[in-house]
């Protein structure tokens, strides 16, 4: 069984992270850092709203997604997202790729190609970002965030997001955007305990006014 972030691995955590000053100095600000697996939420259902969240604001995103639970909230489950039709689907404010996107997703789950959340608390970060990525409109970073925020892994390192990298250059006071290469030669001295340090650095995204569309 795969590790899972609890309170004492966050605070192993702070104090590794704590080595770097200016991570000390924002675990000082920000306290300790809230990631924690969220028991019960499917996989279907959270990669549904990741999906439902791309590239919106969060106040829209939201509204849409609400109106997406109601429309399925007598039949929670993959098949009664399939038993909707497309109107259905584009009438709670889905783009019509989005639409199509969540419908795979539903229907993937319903034929058991997604894992449920019991065989997902089993496999492993790689085993999950190749299972899960199969499925339209699921991104490597989508999974990413799904490994942190739903499953609570502790060692996901989302070397891509915007606010992870800017982050960087605030507490290594570098104007320049590393490049992905470059923050996994990076990350790899705070090991294991990656997914807080990207808790921590969209904190310091946000701080330096920078924005982070990951940041939760």
């Amino acid at each position: 069984m795969p590790e899972l972030l609890t309170i004492a691995g966050v605070q192993q955590a702070e104090r590794q992270l704590s080595r770097h000053p200016g991570l000390a100095e924002l675990i000082s600000r920000h306290g300790p850092c809230p990631i924690t697996p969220l028991p019960g939420v499917q996989p279907w259902l959270a990669l549904c709203s990741a999906v439902i969240h791309q590239q919106l604001a969060g106040r829209a995103a939201a509204a849409i997604e609400a109106r997406f639970r109601s429309r399925i909230s007598t039949a929670p489950v993959p098949d009664g997202v399939l038993a909707l039709s497309d109107d259905d689907l584009r009438g709670t404010g889905l783009s019509r790729q989005k639409a199509a996107a969540i419908r795979d997703i539903a229907a993937r789950a319903a034929s058991g190609f997604l894992p449920d959340r019991t065989e997902a608390d089993r496999l492993t970060d790689d085993e999950l970002v190749s299972r899960l990525t199969a499925a339209r409109g699921v991104g490597r970073w989508t999974v990413e965030m799904f490994l942190i925020f739903t499953l609570g892994r502790p060692d996901v390192w989302p070397v891509d997001d915007y606010g992870v990298r800017r982050g960087w250059c605030v507490i290594e006071a570098n104007p320049g955007l590393p490049r992905a290469r470059e923050l996994l030669h990076w990350g790899e001295a705070w090991r294991p305990w990656r997914s807080v340090l990207a808790w921590y650095l969209w904190r310091a995204a946000e701080d330096g006014s920078t924005g982070t569309p990951a940041a939760q």
